[in-house]
């Protein structure tokens, strides 16, 4: 039997002495030469806050919110902060994925670009991205800042952000947007980009109702529709729908079921392949009259209804 090799504990330098967080079986950053969950991730498990079912709601456009942690591989949104932009910022991007699946990135002129679909250490999404918002404004420009534990009583998103801003997702086919002067990226990120673009299901946002994003998969394309109505009743509104032939986008087109993600229920849409974004404009727009009918219908449902919404529930996940 070969002999166990010793650990080696080497001590790496820490921003600030904060315990970067990591995979659960990558090497803990302190250097004991353990896994992060049998080390520093084990406290930080026991320390995790009470999950938040719904962490972006109060945010401008909560859907979309959702769907660019869940649904949009590349994306960007400005925000706007609740204080005004410091001296020496002069913007800050919301984004689907950062280069090096980093949680944030201040950028050489000061702007800051912060990641929403990392995994976070605590129950609250809202509150570890405030925590990694505050420390990408004081970051030195050129540098990305890891992710970590948020403090307990830290802020929230809903603290920092402006609550009557605008928040107006930008869908893109690629990443290029991570790499403003692409002749001066590092290969890292040059290879971190490629890797990025090769993965990206294209996916458009529909102009003519809210949080509805259409996508392209080899087999068939989909309709992924955030929604904000409480679930009950809109698992009813769209029982009453499909129960009467009025659930499809047209032709060729079916609802397929939902998923649940961030607190809100996502409507699903098989459409067939060649059906695209523009496509289903005027049929999504006609849907959302006929749902918002349906949504103020009182009385109880059918036997047909109640098979039509065992059926969509059946199928029904939750992401998170």
């Amino acid at each position: 039997m070969a002999k166990k090799r010793p650990q080696t504990k080497v001590k790496p330098q820490l921003i600030d002495g904060e315990i970067p967080v990591v995979g659960a079986r990558e090497p803990c950053p302190c250097g004991s030469g353990r896994r992060y969950k049998a080390c520093h991730g084990r406290a930080a498990a026991h320390a995790a806050t009470e999950l938040v079912q719904r962490p972006f709601e109060g945010l401008p456009s909560e859907c979309d919110w959702v769907a660019l942690r869940e649904l949009v591989p590349a994306a960007t949104a400005g925000l706007s902060l609740r204080d005004g932009l410091p001296e020496g910022v002069p913007s800050v991007t919301l984004a689907t994925v950062l280069p090096m699946a980093w949680p944030a990135l201040r950028r050489d002129d000061g702007s800051v670009l912060i990641g929403l679909q990392n995994d976070t250490a605590s129950g609250d999404i809202s509150r570890d991205l405030a925590d990694t918002l505050l420390r990408a404004l004081e970051a030195a420009p050129g540098t990305p800042v890891q992710g970590r534990r948020a403090p307990a009583e830290g802020p929230r998103l809903q603290d920092l952000l402006d609550p009557e801003g605008a928040f107006e997702p930008v869908v893109h086919s690629g990443f290029e947007f991570w790499v403003p002067d692409a002749e001066n990226t590092t290969p890292e990120v040059a290879a971190s980009l490629e890797r990025a673009n090769a993965a990206a299901i294209p996916t458009v946002k529909l102009s003519g109702v809210d949080a509805a994003y259409w996508c392209e998969t080899p087999d068939k394309n989909h309709l992924r529709w955030v929604m904000p109505h409480p679930e009950e009743q809109l698992l009813d509104a769209l029982a009453r729908l499909h129960a009467a032939g009025r659930s499809s986008l047209g032709e060729g087109t079916r609802l397929v079921g939902s998923f649940r993600a961030h607190g809100l229920t996502v409507p699903v849409w098989d459409l067939p392949t060649g059906v695209t974004a523009e496509d289903v404009e005027k049929p999504a727009a006609e849907f959302a009259e006929r749902l918002a009918a349906a949504l103020a219908v009182q009385e109880p449902l059918t036997p047909d209804e109640r098979r039509a919404r065992g059926g969509l529930t059946n199928r029904q996940v939750t992401l998170s």
